[in-house]
């Protein structure tokens, strides 16, 4: 069926498919790094310079992706190599999932505040949402297992805890600043759901805390 054939392991690690999912993610953390320069400008001029990793959240995300699509790719052969890719991959799923559903719920959050929905913000939506689902899409083929989602929940966590605590958040509305708390809440509650989510798709592909090594099947 369609279905199966698009859900398949032949499409989705088809070599070409890999090489344009690298390139348009790598487009998009690009333009996400872009999408905060303003940010990242204010906060190396106004806050201590360590805190300037933790203020590109959804582009981070991305590259963190990017970065594992690359190692399906390119299958590592050393030891040390496949753990880092291990972890890069923790760090893919946990945090694209996070971004991807944060950025939606925080535009349609202000929509339900009275705010519009403007042409700029559906392409946010889109891009998002495509962000969380290729994370989980693509969590099968790869070869971590579920302790490497430890290192990623510390590093999202931490993301969190600095965002707001220094106030480095992602640029919000007046009607969310005034609602802080709730943002804030909502934010460590999804990181959590994500971590979550990341422990269910990697049982659900039957590997345990086991990691495999599916890269080694693409061609």
């Amino acid at each position: 069926m369609l279905f199966s054939w698009l859900w398949g392991r032949a499409l989705l690690t088809d070599r070409r498919i890999l090489w344009l999912l690298f390139v348009s993610n790598l487009i998009g953390t690009i333009y996400g790094y872009y999408w905060y320069g303003n940010q990242l400008v204010d906060v190396w001029n106004t806050h201590p310079v360590w805190q300037i990793v933790f203020v590109p959240d959804s582009p981070t995300g991305s590259l963190f992706f990017t970065l594992a699509v690359l190692g399906l790719l390119f299958p590592p052969s050393s030891r040390f190599m496949r753990a880092i890719v291990r972890l890069i991959e923790a760090l893919a799923v946990v945090t694209s999932v996070k971004y991807g559903v944060w950025a939606i719920t925080i535009i349609f959050w202000d929509a339900a505040l009275g705010q519009s929905i403007h042409p700029l913000s559906w392409m946010l939506i889109f891009s998002h949402g495509i962000m969380a689902l290729e994370a989980l899409l693509y969590v099968r083929f790869f070869s971590l297992g579920t302790l490497w989602l430890i290192p990623a929940a510390v590093w999202t966590f931490a993301n969190d805890t600095v965002d707001y605590t220094y106030g480095i958040f992602p640029y919000l509305s007046a009607q969310h600043l005034e609602r802080l708390d709730q943002v804030r809440n909502f934010t460590f509650a999804l990181t959590a759901a994500s971590v979550l989510a990341g422990w269910l798709s990697i049982r659900g592909a039957g590997r345990g805390s086991r990691s495999v090594e599916p890269m080694k099947r693409v061609r």
